[in-house]
């Protein structure tokens, strides 16, 4: 299967119409290893499109479960494609690791987030867990 297949079969399991900038939003969150902010994500798809257009689309893939987003220590909002996109679940429910040397954040699929008791009245909604040092690939630098 192509890249491009799997971009088509991504949106079409998840009912989300593909156009022209969604294929090519999914695309760049599939090839990249690390999650990307907004901007970053933007400067490659210059000039296909307008950042609004690009926010309305990261909102609906997020919704429909196609991509997680992963705050960092700095409140920076990144998106990270879900491990498996073609599946109709979303999957963000593991372990985040923020390398200190190229500030990438990479989704540690395998790893999953423990679970935290919390004392009542306090009801979580949302748990993310970010952990941060340095990357394979900046240790071998």
């Amino acid at each position: 299967m192509t890249p491009d297949d799997l971009v088509l079969l991504a949106l079409r399991q998840h009912a989300v119409r593909p156009t022209r900038v969604r294929r090519a939003v999914l695309a760049v969150l599939l090839r990249s290893p690390f999650a990307l902010s907004g901007t970053e994500i933007e400067v490659q798809l210059r000039p296909l499109s307008d950042r609004i257009t690009l926010y309305r689309t990261l909102c609906t893939f997020e919704q429909t479960g196609l991509i997680h987003r992963v705050v960092d220590h700095a409140d920076t909002v990144r998106y990270a494609a879900c491990s498996n996109p073609t599946a109709r679940a979303a999957t963000a429910d593991h372990v985040h690791f923020k390398c200190t040397a190229c500030r990438h954040i990479y989704c540690l699929n395998q790893v999953p987030v423990p679970a935290v008791e919390l004392p009542s009245p306090y009801r979580v909604e949302r748990s993310d867990y970010l952990l941060s040092g340095i990357c394979a690939g900046c240790q071998e630098k």
